[in-house]
């Protein structure tokens, strides 16, 4: 490993690599140095740019090859503007140069069935579940072929916060539904890498064991704060949780998810005609 990855790691962990790498190449210090982008230039993305970005997105792996994703382009600024108005915390969308809305489409696979006088008889929970993730991964790879080009992207699950206006505003139709936003630009500043989980928690052999990992989460916490430390502003909820002076990744995401968010998807994805047993 050389000395920039072994500095690159040593910033995602805040640790030691346990094996030396046996290849250190550009794809993995691409996503090794990955940092999310909220902040971007005015420059402009080429529209052959954006196209060839897609085309290299579309190229993710794909559950039996049935290609249940579609992608929204928000080129229009006024519906770029009316998403933004049903969320405050978009705002700081607006100055991306490129919104995407990434979505599930198990709609077309239903239209052909019908054309194609076929019965479509997996009407059931794995047809939402195979849309979801194969979106995720189409996703993921426009951001690694983006970051090739030194593009920022920034996922933005906000916008499932206000699923039915954001739904009515994109005119999706039943079957399809939205699983991300992601903002796109050329990055204003270098931003800061965010310090990940180590193996020992996120990595099982053979079969699943978090015996230690309350232990190795709260060395983590520890971790993470020492290099970024979360300002008392920046605590979530204290009128619930008060001020913590052992504030960590822990403490902000169980803070998080105490308080019920997004309570309304389930009933979005019945009435998009999802059949979740």
């Amino acid at each position: 490993m050389t000395t920039s990855h072994m500095h690159a790691y040593q910033q995602r962990y805040g640790l030691q690599p346990e094996h030396e790498l046996p290849v250190c190449n550009e794809t993995l210090m691409l996503q090794l140095k990955h940092r999310s982008c909220r902040k971007f230039t005015e420059e402009i993305i080429p529209n052959d740019v954006l196209s060839t970005l897609l085309a290299s997105a579309f190229s993710a792996p794909s559950k039996s090859d049935l290609q249940q994703i579609s992608v929204i382009n928000i080129a229009d600024i006024k519906i770029k503007a009316e998403i933004i108005s049903n969320n405050p915390l978009l705002k700081w969308v607006e100055q991306a140069p490129v919104l995407l809305i990434w979505c599930g489409d198990s709609r077309r696979i239903r239209t052909l069935s019908d054309h194609r006088e076929h019965t479509f008889a997996n009407d059931h929970l794995d047809a939402f579940m195979n849309a979801a993730v194969d979106a995720g991964m189409v996703m993921q790879n426009f951001i690694i072929s983006a970051e090739s080009m030194g593009l920022g992207c920034c996922p933005i699950s906000q916008v499932r916060d206000s699923i039915n206006s954001l739904s009515n505003i994109l005119k999706l139709p039943k079957w399809v539904f939205p699983v991300a936003g992601l903002a796109v630009g050329f990055p204003q500043d270098a931003g800061h890498v965010s310090m990940r989980l180590p193996n020992t928690v996120t990595v099982h052999q053979n079969v699943y064991d978090d015996t230690n990992d309350v232990q190795h989460v709260g060395d983590y916490d520890k971790r993470r704060e020492g290099v970024h430390p979360t300002p008392d502003a920046a605590q979530l909820h204290p009128q619930l949780f008060g001020i913590s002076e052992e504030y960590g990744w822990s403490e902000q995401h169980t803070r998080q998810y105490a308080v019920p968010m997004r309570t309304d998807f389930g009933d979005y994805i019945r009435k998009q005609g999802f059949n979740l047993k």
